[in-house]
Order: structure tokens, then C-alpha cells, then sequence
């Protein structure tokens, strides 16, 4: 994707085309962008909290985890107590 593509990108997904979700959500996966991925999983996409969750997992970012284990999220909370954080 062309970087002059990702401001239409987020426009169709705010609109709710859940293809582009989809392929925003890749893409800020493929390039860590947490934040980016952190709007779009606040706006409901659950695909975003997962690679969130992930990313998190992989950089060992507690306080990432923690953040989503407060929101509910199981498998922050799992992998938290696994790394003896929770």
C-alpha cells in the first residue's frame, strides 16, 4: 500500500467498510504502530485488540497488557499472569 492510500484507508474504515478495517488493522500489525491499532480496536474492532495483544506479547510490554487485561481482555490477563504480572 502506498503511503498516500493509508488517509482514504482510514477514512473508508471510520465510515465502517470493515475491508478496509481489515486491511488497516494488517497493516498497522505489519508495521507495530500501536496507537493506530489502539483507535481501531476503541472503535470495536476485535481483530485490532488481538494484534494488540499479540504485539504486546511479543515486546513484553506489561503495561500494554495491563491496559487490555483492565478492559477485559482474557488473554492480556492470561499471558500477564503467565509472565507473573497478573
Amino acid at each position: 500500500m502506498e503511503h498516500d492510500d493509508l488517509p482514504t484507508l482510514r477514512a473508508q474504515a471510520a465510515a465502517g467498510d470493515q475491508d478496509a478495517v481489515g486491511q488497516l488493522v494488517e497493516l498497522m500489525a505489519e508495521r507495530g504502530d500501536v496507537g493506530e491499532l489502539r483507535r481501531v480496536a476503541d472503535a470495536g474492532s476485535r481483530d485490532a485488540v488481538d494484534l494488540l495483544v499479540e504485539l504486546a506479547q511479543e515486546r513484553e510490554d506489561v503495561d500494554e497488557l495491563r491496559r487490555l487485561a483492565d478492559r477485559g481482555n482474557r488473554d492480556a490477563a492470561d499471558i500477564l499472569t503467565e509472565l507473573g504480572e497478573g
